[in-house]
């Protein structure tokens, strides 16, 4: 077996006097699609800020391939190969959808005369060429040309994914994809990310629809008050007497079917 992508070992943070994390691990192999689910204030949005740098580990470690980048820059971190997607979208809406990704390439600069070349529009730009292939490979099938307002939403949903794409990450996290999406944006998105986990992309999401967990996601971690109280496949996840009780109670599993 494929040694571990990301380790997470007992994650711990507290803000003031509230603990609302304590000793989470998990890890993720290559290419794996992991979902990290609970209910509301579980604290999945702090692990996903602990992992990117947002916020400080109060104890605990994140290994990346290999090396800890438990304290190290938020940029760095980007670098070493985890990027991240927002749960609102964060797409410039008066740009083309060409230039909304080459935006994702400034996290590959490391000089400021660098910031500069990827908004130069010479046919010979490295930058440009490099943005439309990572399109192509996506297979996200848009008018690179194309305003982002002008687009549906499910549309701008995927072009933010190949925007982190734009980093070549090993691990990109995305913070609830499916959310505002119909069911046939839904059903897109989870084949659209299926395919990009496919080229051994790992990725880590946030999700409370359930219908999108089980469509795409191999594993799954749940949350519940800071602590992990389930670790296993979407299909376990509802015969799981912690995890119903945490969602909808106590009651019969019938009755407290985590949907």
């Amino acid at each position: 077996m494929n040694d571990p992508i990301l380790q997470i070992s007992n994650l711990t943070k507290s803000f003031g006097g509230l603990k609302v994390l304590e000793r989470v691990s998990f890890d993720l192999r290559p290419g794996q699609r992991f979902g990290l689910i609970g209910p509301n204030g579980a604290g999945k949005t702090t692990v996903f800020n602990l992992l990117s740098g947002v916020y400080s580990v109060d104890s605990g470690s994140v290994v990346l391939a290999g090396q800890d980048i438990t304290n190290i820059s938020v940029r760095d971190r980007i670098g070493l190969g985890l990027s991240r997607s927002f749960q609102n979208i964060r797409l410039m809406p008066h740009l083309s959808v060409l230039e909304n990704i080459m935006i994702g390439q400034h996290s590959q600069a490391n000089q400021i005369a660098e910031l500069l070349k990827p908004i130069s529009w010479m046919k010979s730009n490295r930058w440009k060429m490099q943005a439309i292939e990572t399109i192509e490979n996506a297979g996200l099938e848009v008018d690179v040309n194309s305003t982002v307002s002008e687009l549906p939403y499910g549309v701008r949903k995927k072009i933010e994914v190949v925007r982190a794409l734009m980093s070549d990450p090993k691990v990109l996290m995305l913070d609830e994809p499916a959310a505002g999406l119909n069911p046939q944006e839904t059903n897109e998105l989870a084949e659209f990310l299926h395919e990009i986990s496919t080229r051994n992309v790992t990725l880590l999401l946030v999700e409370h629809d359930m219908n999108f967990i089980h469509a795409l996601c191999e594993q799954v971690v749940v949350l519940n008050f800071g602590s992990k109280i389930f670790e296993g496949t979407p299909e376990d996840v509802n015969k799981d007497k912690a995890v119903l009780e945490a969602y909808l109670g106590t009651g019969t599993a019938e009755a407290n079917r985590v949907t």
